[in-house]
């Protein structure tokens, strides 16, 4: 809807003036690295021809943050404004504007039958007492959803999730390189799995499989990024949920954020990791104690009823930091983690019992997948499939210590753990399940055929371009499909050393036939969704790439070089060498250019270098060797394109990764302002902000927006807003556009000192910022300081020696009325770059 003007406020006569040259300069504004305004635009302020700055390149789309209390209803979305995150750890709305509504805001109802017959079914459980339970029986019928657990128990119901820990890292596993006496209590007092396994070496999709007891060719979720769990997925939170349970799940990292799908069925899902652009998905983490604490609140309101707490720990995923006693207790830092981890464990345990529901739980502990350590010539977990990344620990303690102490030799799989639980309930589990109850796992006896665990790996294929990996493990035996396979004897060869294969043949052809029969068809969701794929052919990304190449595909084992010189070259970044970042990857491309990885990165240190154009091609050959599939690749194309005023490209190249990644909605609503449409750059916002999780780059584009109706209040206490919830990252860059509009709303209110600030601090964050020079040097001269003007200007040429900042700076002075000045910067420009066409265009102009 179109948003209300408000009124003007009384302005001196001078300030009226130069606004309105400033207005007619916005018709010229073209610069390179910050598009102009269209010359309708009517926002009045000083230096507003910047007023669409392309904001930071480096944030990455992100899912809806879902945060709801138990028994509230979710804030409408409908307003612009609704659907941004606060800052606190737990907020009772979920926009900035409702948080400032929230004495106005209905209470949260009172409890329902269902809550009040939860408790008492809690009380039952922890009591065993057959009176009461006969009471319960006799009393008035509890309402139809409060009955749907029928008979069956309630106890509560812990699953902790260690990420990348390997079952051979541990004690309870034999091993003696590190204490965890926490996990060895578990294993004490509940059922030990000596041999599970993953069906998948990465996070996202392994935490679908254990959430749905689904393969990941059935669940759909293949890789941590550009994949999302469908809704039609029965998951084990949503089934708890349904008969009765709180469910809360406290994640530890980026990667399981609520916009994957992953936290359906919580009524509270605490993905609060600290984002920061510029850093690798995986680094973005949290530590345990700080996901324990935020989920021990939630445990504390919910203890008397029965709850489902999901715990997600980042420990030991790389980088492998342990934090102290334990980095100086352990030589190797990953055995460190490991003991952190456990003294997480160790913590909640504890907490448990002081509440009084330990021994009635039902507590799970496992691992998503385990690590390389070089066991196979790679450090972490995402290409190979070798037995160090499959196998993984899983303990179930059972309500009361039944079976304390037992352990189990069958194979196990992480997609029976939901059936397992649904069993203890006494629930019948969704319809199509792979996983079967582990609590029923028995050794095979003579004759009967052996259970068949499969699993994958197609990070490789998804971002090198090589040849997908696929596993069996069948009793004794661990047979790797790839272009060059290979088949292990575990008992006899447990690190994997002796591939068996030429003796094994009729085993290894009885695996390829099974895995023949499943469809693990890598789904494109170019391919599921014809508009994007018209879309892409139109913009000539499915004319060729990685999927669409010919013959067979490199085996990843015998690239393991190429998977080190990218990791050197990630450190390089990390360390800030960029010169030598950009050396080692266009080393890597010379050998394999169809590796999208390689191209984003490259285009990332590009983009750091101040090399816009050159980014852009990067960025461009990442999107167009996976086939359009790149989806981060492709966001970064349409921003470049956006930096550049190509807005109808922009435009389509958002709309090509919309659906993958709602942060384009934020493009979209830039290239919208480009155009003077602002009821269409509301509606985009509207989903930029819903879909932004803890990316403030939304919300800066809505400080434009605000700018551009002379709404200079509310975008001054908005900008507000964005910094406290901000905080305390190292990624300031991010809020260089911020401190640009936020000196247009104070500049237009008369708040002169603060404006100046504000554009100072937006040059310092973003020296290629021109629109901030010119915007302060439009101030110096309202305010009379003329000799600053010509200072200003120089010092953005000199930080920013192109074609671009010199045209900047002969647009501002010819808004000034100083058109001598200008023909002398002009002159000097066109001295330097005779062929540049924004250059020639200004002069033309004169």
């Amino acid at each position: 809807m179109p948003a209300q003007r408000h009124g003007e406020q009384r302005r001196q006569p001078g300030r009226v003036q130069l606004r309105v040259r400033c207005r007619t300069e916005r018709a010229a504004l073209a610069g390179v690295r910050e598009p102009a305004l269209p010359a309708s635009d009517r926002g009045g302020r000083i230096g507003a021809g910047r007023a669409l700055q392309l904001l930071d390149v480096r944030e990455r789309p992100s899912g809806a943050r879902e945060r709801r209390t138990r028994g509230a209803r979710a804030p409408p979305r409908g307003a612009l404004g609704r659907g941004f995150r606060g800052g606190g750890r737990r907020r009772d709305c979920r926009s900035l504007d409702a948080c400032r509504r929230r004495c106005r805001s209905p209470a949260v109802g009172q409890p329902d039958a269902r809550t009040e017959v939860n408790s008492l079914r809690a009380l039952v459980s922890r009591l065993g007492c057959v009176a009461v339970l006969t009471a319960l029986a006799c009393g008035p019928s509890p309402s139809p959803e409060a009955g749907r657990a029928g008979n069956a128990v309630s106890p509560p119901i812990v699953l902790i999730s260690i990420d990348t820990l390997r079952s051979d890292r541990l004690p309870a596993y034999g091993y003696e390189g590190v204490e965890t006496p926490a996990i060895d209590r578990l294993a004490a007092g509940g059922v030990l799995f000596e041999r599970a396994y993953s069906h998948v070496n990465v996070t996202l999709p392994s935490h679908a499989s254990i959430f749905t007891g689904l393969l990941p060719s059935q669940h759909g979720v293949r890789d941590n990024a550009g994949y999302r769990l469908d809704e039609a997925v029965p998951t084990l939170a949503a089934e708890l949920n349904r008969h009765g349970y709180a469910t809360g799940g406290f994640v530890s990292s980026y990667v399981l954020r609520a916009g994957t799908g992953i936290g359906r069925g919580f009524e509270v899902y605490d993905d609060g990791v600290g984002f920061e652009t510029g850093r690798q998905l995986g680094q973005i983490q949290r530590a345990g104690t700080e996901t324990l604490a935020a989920a021990m609140d939630w445990v504390n309101e919910v203890a008397d009823e029965p709850f489902f707490l999901f715990l997600h720990l980042y420990e030991p995923h790389a980088p492998y930091e342990p934090p102290p006693p334990f980095a100086d207790r352990y030589g190797n830092p990953y055995d460190g983690e490991v003991a952190a981890a456990d003294a997480v464990v160790g913590e909640l345990i504890q907490r448990l019992e002081e509440l009084g529901v330990y021994e009635d739980a039902l507590v799970v502990l496992l691992s998503d997948h385990g690590e390389g350590l070089m066991d196979h010539g790679e450090m972490d977990h995402l290409i190979l499939i070798y037995r160090e990344v499959l196998q993984v620990p899983l303990i179930v303690k059972l309500p009361q210590g039944e079976r304390a102490g037992e352990r189990v030799a069958a194979n196990a799989q992480l997609s029976d753990v939901a059936p397992a639980i649904y069993s203890v309930l006494g629930l019948k589990p969704p319809a199509e399940t792979a996983g079967i109850d582990l609590l029923g796992l028995n050794e095979a006896q003579a004759g009967e055929p052996l259970r068949q665990i499969v699993s994958e790996s197609v990070y490789p294929r998804i971002h090198f371009g090589w040849s997908e990996l696929a596993s069996i493990v069948e009793g004794d035996l661990h047979f790797i499909e790839s272009p060059d396979p290979e088949l292990f004897r575990l008992s006899e060869d447990p690190l994997e050393r002796n591939n068996v294969i030429q003796e094994e043949r009729a085993a290894a052809r009885r695996f390829r036939a099974v895995l023949a029969e499943i469809d693990r068809t890598l789904a494109s969701p170019v391919e599921d969704d014809p508009e994007t794929r018209q879309r892409l052919e139109s913009l000539g990304y499915l004319s060729g790439g990685a999927r669409a190449a010919e013959g067979p595909l490199p085996d990843p084992k015998s690239r393991m070089g190429v998977v080190a010189d990218l990791g050197r070259a990630s450190r390089l970044i990390g360390s800030g060498d960029l010169e030598e970042a950009e050396a080692a990857l266009q080393a890597v491309l010379q050998q394999e250019p169809q590796l999208v990885l390689a191209w984003q990165q490259l285009g990332d240190v590009l983009e750091r270098r101040r090399r816009p154009k050159q980014a852009l091609e990067a960025y461009r050959r990442a999107f167009e060797v996976s086939s359009g599939d790149a989806t981060s690749a492709g966001l970064k194309v349409a921003e470049l394109l956006l930096l550049e005023g190509r807005v109808a490209e922009a435009r389509e190249h958002a709309l090509a990764v919309v659906e993958r990644a709602p942060m384009a909605n934020d493009v979209l609503a830039q290239a919208a302002l480009f155009e003077d449409d602002l009821a269409a750059a509301e509606e985009y916002l509207q989903l930029a902000i819903a879909g932004r999780g803890p990316q403030v780059a939304p919300l800066i584009t809505k400080l434009a927006w605000l700018n551009r109706q002379d709404r200079f209040e509310e975008s001054a206490s908005l900008s507000d807003e964005v910094l406290a919830e901000f905080g305390a990252r190292s990624d300031r860059g991010v809020l260089g556009h911020l401190y640009l509009y936020r000196g247009t709303a104070l500049a237009a209110q008369g708040r002169e000192p603060e404006a100046e600030s504000a554009y100072r601090e937006a040059i310092a964050l973003r020296p290629e910022l021109l629109g901030a020079y010119s915007s302060l040097a439009f101030l110096q001269a309202l305010t009379g300081r003329g000799a600053e003007v010509g200072r200003t200007l120089q010092e953005m040429v000199t930080v920013n020696p192109n074609p671009g900042a010199y045209a900047e700076a002969v647009r501002a002075l010819r808004a000034m009325n100083d058109p001598r000045s200008a023909d002398g910067v002009l002159g000097e420009a066109l001295r330097q770059w005779p062929e540049a066409e924004e250059l020639r265009l200004l002069a033309g102009s004169r």
